[in-house]
């Protein structure tokens, strides 16, 4: 079984966020960054089911060339090789993202690489973009299911599950397909220091995508405002005693 991932750089969950003085961009210089913990379990997922089936595994983002940092993470783990689609450094939007993984893969097709499984996360950690991994799907003419958090291969088909409320929906698809994971799906192992060595040996593939405009258009970017946080020194020492149990019978933990 061949399997490929899509990952995307993104900065570090629970940073803080500083926009550049003309609000068209994110201030990196403080930020650390990752991928996503839905594409996490992506990149487990496709680690463990070439495990289970054998067969080669390949991990792609499109982004600078410091994004080769999350390739090798996942190359950590275990996956076999890495492609870099390389750009200045400008936004893409999800149109022109979908359309350059899409060349991406019907290039990788014409090399003799037939994925039969095609990896995303459920949405970009740092957009909330949904549409990429369904964009592709529509593009190559494949079965997509999103929000997955549970699959099995069996057969040539992938039984992918997802929740539905209190319950979950089940779709049984024929390979080559689709699939958008969330958190969830898998644990995701920690890379092991061999793991790390063997990653730098790993081919990267460099590809300059051509960029073909026809998605949304940025006007800027906005900051959800921050909500106001309170603090109220209640005392010191024994002397502040009386005033926590006031506050815990206000708050009914302890009876009055």
């Amino acid at each position: 079984m061949n399997v490929l991932v899509c990952v995307k750089r993104v900065p570090a969950t629970g940073g803080r966020i500083v926009l550049t003085e003309d609000s068209q961009d994110i201030d990196t210089r403080f930020l650390g960054f990752t991928i996503s913990p839905h594409e996490e379990c992506a990149v487990e997922e496709a680690v463990r089911l070439v495990e289970r089936h054998g067969g080669s595994s390949v991990v792609l983002t499109l982004g600078v060339e410091a994004a080769v940092e999350q390739l090798r993470d996942a190359m950590a783990l275990g996956i076999d090789r890495g492609i870099l689609l390389e750009t200045d450094g400008e936004e893409w939007d999800p149109v022109a993202t979908a359309v350059a993984i899409t060349d991406a893969i019907l290039a990788e097709r014409a090399s003799g690489f037939e994925p039969d499984l095609f990896l995303f996360g459920n949405e970009a950690a740092d957009s909330g973009d949904y549409q990429v991994g369904l964009r592709v799907a529509h593009a190559l003419d494949l079965p997509c299911v999103t929000g997955v958090k549970g699959l099995e291969v069996v057969d040539g088909r992938a039984i992918a599950e997802r929740e539905a409320g209190p319950n979950r929906e089940v779709f049984e698809v024929d390979l080559p397909a689709v699939l958008t994971v969330k958190e969830g799906l898998n644990l995701p192992r920690y890379p092991s220091l061999p793991g790390r060595v063997r990653a730098k040996q790993k081919p990267i593939d460099r590809i300059r995508p051509v960029r073909r405009d026809g998605g949304m258009t940025k006007v800027r970017l906005m900051l959800p405002p921050e909500r106001p946080t309170e603090v109220r020194v209640l005392g010191t020492g024994p002397d502040a005693a009386g005033a926590i149990v006031d506050v815990l019978r206000g708050l009914g933990v302890v009876p009055a």
